[in-house]
């Protein structure tokens, strides 16, 4: 049974106004008004990420940390992805290994599947977790927790019958066996359902008073609910012994890229922060109006965002945060951005942009930001700083290259252990 058909379906008012399209729908980038043209980017100016509300300078890093990080937040959790209300009951939450396969990957894995059970007098909901680990390390590893949108119960997860060290969705995970990282995965869906009528009656559902059933203005979305259950299996891998839940990176793509940075900046025990094409509302900036924009997203995903972010579609000049200053939340963890020349729809100059504009916090927290207001050539990595990104040839995937590139960027910042791994083949690097 599916997990979310154990909390009752009321249908309300508003849940019959809605327009029943699927959370995962394609978005139109062939809509004659897109801007796909540098010359037709308008003129704009960022809002500073170094000045207070009340207009004084931040200068040091405690400033920064106690005063405008909070401020910045506030703005974001408040007009853009929505706060998480305190449930009306308190919540119970379980964990479960269900299953573990010791002799995964040809022996050199260990798969372990975790249920996550979270329940009140409103319902009860599951999500399922995959957690991969060296079966050979010489320690707790680090991880990179995975915003899915393959079903954790699917045969994704299971090995490729004819690509060696993958997986069948495409991850490779020999090549992070062999690294010395751990691989979580979590599924969007457990947690939103596949349209917006189940949005409204999976995980917010437990967190209605009596009496409510459609979020406030500024309460949280589809991709707040899927932020809020990445922290939730964070706080079963500080449990896991196989895990050193101090080192855990959160990635994405799209639109899960968008919600592993937001992820990040709500709860910082996550040690680094990776976007892959994550564009509007991800790491691109709303003032570029390139590509996707924050019109075309409420207007197709009204519930991606919190409803507060609707009435500046079209005005995003009036919105008092952008982009960069998200991916400034992030620091001083290391921030990977990785972008693709062909996929215009996600704004690849600014990602790149966006992430260049955030490094004035982190060099202000004495961190290495990216070197130039130019992005680097295509298949040119920058790996060496705590801001790193590329952008590479192709659409809108995540390819073997941005793997790589990933990994490496990974390594030099949570510094895997060594793992003896005989027998894993050289192409599952």
């Amino acid at each position: 049974m599916s997990p979310f058909r154990r909390i009752p379906l009321v249908m309300t008012a508003c849940c019959l106004a809605l327009s029943l399209h699927p959370l995962a729908r394609e978005a139109k980038e062939a809509d004659r008004d897109v801007i796909y043209d540098e010359s037709r980017v308008p003129a704009y100016d960022l809002p500073p990420l170094l000045v207070m509300d009340e207009g004084s300078p931040v200068t040091t890093p405690e400033q920064w940390r106690t005063r405008r990080r909070p401020e910045i937040f506030s703005l974001f959790a408040n007009l853009v992805y929505g706060r998480v209300p305190p449930p009306a009951e308190p919540l119970q939450t379980r964990f479960a290994v269900l299953r573990t396969v010791s002799g995964f990957l040809d022996g050199m894995a260990v798969r372990k599947e975790v249920r996550l059970e979270f329940r009140n007098s409103r319902g009860a909901l599951d999500m399922l977790v995959l957690v991969f680990v060296p079966k050979h390390a010489a320690g707790p590893v680090p991880a990179i927790l995975v915003h899915s949108f393959d079903d954790t119960r699917s045969p994704a997860f299971q090995p490729h019958p004819a690509r060696p060290g993958m997986l069948r969705n495409g991850w490779p995970l020999g090549a992070l066996i062999r690294r010395g990282f751990g691989l979580v995965a979590v599924y969007q869906q457990d947690l939103v359902g596949h349209n917006e009528v189940e949005f409204l009656h999976t995980i917010h559902a437990l967190f209605y008073p009596p009496g409510q059933s459609f979020p406030k203005a500024n309460e949280w979305g589809v991709l707040g609910a899927v932020a809020w259950g990445g922290s939730r299996a964070l706080d079963y891998l500080e449990q896991d012994p196989d895990i050193d839940a101090r080192r855990v990176a959160v990635m994405g793509h799209s639109k899960m890229g968008k919600a592993a940075l937001w992820t990040a900046a709500s709860d910082e025990r996550f040690a680094m922060a990776i976007s892959v094409q994550s564009g509007c509302a991800g790491a691109a900036l709303w003032r570029r109006r390139y590509g996707e924009t924050l019109e075309k997203m409420v207007t197709r995903f009204p519930y991606w965002l919190c409803r507060n972010a609707w009435k500046f579609a079209g005005r995003e000049d009036d919105l008092p945060v952008d982009q960069h200053m998200l991916l400034a939340l992030v620091a001083p963890r290391p921030l990977y951005v990785c972008s693709a020349a062909e996929d215009h729809w996600a704004d690849p100059r600014g990602e790149y942009l966006s992430a260049w504009h955030a490094g004035e916090v982190y060099r202000l927290l004495g961190r290495r930001a990216l070197p130039s207001p130019e992005p680097p050539p295509l298949m040119e990595p920058i790996l060496d700083r705590d801001v790193g990104y590329h952008i590479r040839k192709g659409g809108h995937s995540v390819d073997p290259y941005d793997w790589e590139q990933i990994l490496t960027f990974a390594s030099r910042h949570l510094k895997p252990v060594t793992v003896s791994s005989p027998g894993l083949p050289e192409n599952s690097r």
